[in-house]
């Protein structure tokens, strides 16, 4: 499986045929991403909650792809209000299967309104089983100790983590976040995108790779990594 960092907490998986978008926050929004939204081409679009800097893309690229969005059921909702069709609706704990894996809603703690400020959505972490391996977004968060119960749940290859600070956990609690979900590898986001989460992933790297397990793969928007 391939894993394309575009930048902040946007990420495409792909494997094969199977190409899933999370969080889609792209060129002419994002101050960091490398692609827009006419460059995408997903067979999926995962999202964690309902913030701008997680949705801003969404409706357009699911418009124009008709790629399967899976959002807890409030935010579903709202897509489905937006004119977004192919839409799957899971609550927290759920889970949505699809031609080569599943994906599963688990608990995140943050807040979430839709840009229009019309639906307020519960925050959610993914876990995706894509071609045998595992991937944990664990979304927009703070530091809280169940995020070891979703390693407890299930082996996880990679861990996209947010390290910036300010509006979710620092890399300081990232560091004790990867030890509680024990992922083989670490991937951090959700930094440096904008002043106030402005941070030091090396530094992040090196304090996870001295206390933990994990491998912690720093990457560039518009970088790969193969996992």
């Amino acid at each position: 499986m391939d894993i394309n960092y575009i930048g902040h907490a946007t990420f495409e998986l792909v494997e094969g045929d199977t190409r899933i978008l999370i969080d889609p926050f792209l060129k002419g929004n994002s101050p960091v991403a490398q692609v827009g939204a006419d460059d995408v081409d997903p067979t999926h679009i995962f999202l964690t909650h309902g913030h701008a800097d997680h949705v801003a893309d969404a409706v357009a690229v699911a418009k124009r792809t008709n790629a399967q969005c899976v959002a807890i059921v409030e935010l579903a909702g709202w897509l489905n209000e937006n004119g977004v069709e192919n839409v799957a609706d899971p609550n927290l704990g759920g889970t949505v299967e699809f031609e080569g894996g599943w994906v599963r809603l688990v608990p995140a703690w943050h807040t979430s309104t839709t840009p229009d400020g019309k639906t307020t959505n519960t925050p959610a972490g993914l876990v995706i089983n894509l071609g045998g391996k595992t991937v944990y977004h664990l979304g927009d968060t703070a530091l809280f100790s169940d995020l070891q119960l979703v390693g407890r749940r299930d082996d996880i290859d990679v861990a996209l983590m947010c390290i910036g600070g300010h509006y979710t956990m620092d890399r300081h609690d990232g560091v004790t976040a990867a030890e509680l979900v024990g992922a083989k590898q670490v991937i951090p986001c959700h930094y440096n995108t904008f002043p106030p989460i402005e941070t030091d992933a090396q530094a992040f790297k090196s304090d996870v790779e001295s206390k933990t397990s994990s491998e912690v793969v720093v990457l560039e928007p518009g970088e790969s990594h193969s996992a």
